[in-house]
């Protein structure tokens, strides 16, 4: 039976991944296509293969059930980061449209997977609205934080509020800078990682003021993570369990921050997988039900 989730941190027990084979296709595919979505460099085929293998080793030891997204002609490089096309509630998927332009394929092809696999649907945006996954993290099982930036907008949030009315007590709008602008990503997701129901990586610069003082207000101990290593992703941390985490290799004082904080943490080398194209742990899971 569906549990779904309502959580960033409980035991995961079902999760979502698109493999390179399936988003990159072939290394003369990521030849043409690795500057049309604003990778930061020429991506290498067999070294992304490599990586994928060992993030997925560490996926497969702590996660019962890991499905997998076919290949599509609706979708592009982007598709690994298999975390933003959808949202899982304990009712079902909430499927979203990028914000990204390029990215507005993907739900589609999710839609179909999901059917195909008998995942409920809880809902779809429509009209207007424009909703990544990686904006929309939720603080506890009845509270939904959602960022409003380039990626996701107003109309987005409106939907989404009415969708989970019922089994939420509160959705906070986190406004999210401008920052490098509109051709980045920068997600909520980019901000903040929740890692135990009272634990959360986060890179306080890019934060609003009153959204940093609610976690505090809540319990909510703040690992900072510093300028040189929010470039290298080291605040998008993966909750595989409760204090039990997944990192991309580079960022030693934020995984020493971490064990210090009880958690244990697991790291895989991301540069083809995760640098380049800016989506770490979290961005390249779809957490579906956690237990």
């Amino acid at each position: 039976m569906f549990s779904g989730s309502q959580s960033m941190v409980k035991k995961m027990k079902t999760v979502i991944i698109k493999h390179p084979n399936q988003a990159f296709i072939s290394q003369e595919h990521l030849d043409q296509s690795w500057k049309t979505f604003n990778y930061t460099d020429h991506v290498d085929w067999n070294k992304a293969q490599e990586e994928y293998a060992k993030f997925e080793a560490i996926l497969r030891d702590h996660v019962e059930n890991v499905l997998h997204l076919p290949q599509s002609d609706k979708t592009g490089l982007d598709s690994i980061y298999a975390h933003d096309p959808v949202k899982f509630t304990s009712k079902g998927a909430i499927l979203l449209k990028s914000g990204k332009q390029l990215r507005q394929g993907e739900a589609e092809a999710y839609k179909a997977f999901l059917q195909e696999n008998n995942i409920p649907i809880l809902g779809q945006l429509s009209g207007d609205a424009l909703a990544d996954g990686g904006d929309l993290v939720w603080l506890d099982e009845k509270t939904l934080a959602i960022g409003l930036g380039f990626r996701t907008n107003q109309a987005a949030i409106a939907q989404i509020t009415e969708m989970v009315k019922d089994f939420t007590d509160e959705v906070i709008v986190v406004p999210l800078p401008y920052d490098r602008g509109a051709e980045e990503c920068l997600h909520l997701m980019s901000v903040i990682s929740m890692v135990d129901h009272d634990l959360a990586v986060v890179y306080s610069k890019l934060m609003p003021v009153f959204f940093r003082q609610l976690l505090i207000d809540r319990g909510i101990q703040l690992v900072e993570v510093s300028d040189h290593e929010y470039e290298n992703l080291g605040s998008n941390v993966l909750a595989l369990a409760p204090r039990v985490c997944m990192v991309v290799a580079g960022n030693p004082e934020t995984k020493q921050l971490l064990l210090d904080a009880g958690a244990t943490v697991y790291e895989y080398e991301g540069q083809e997988i995760s640098y380049k194209g800016t989506g770490g742990p979290t961005c390249l899971t779809c957490p579906v039900e956690r237990v």
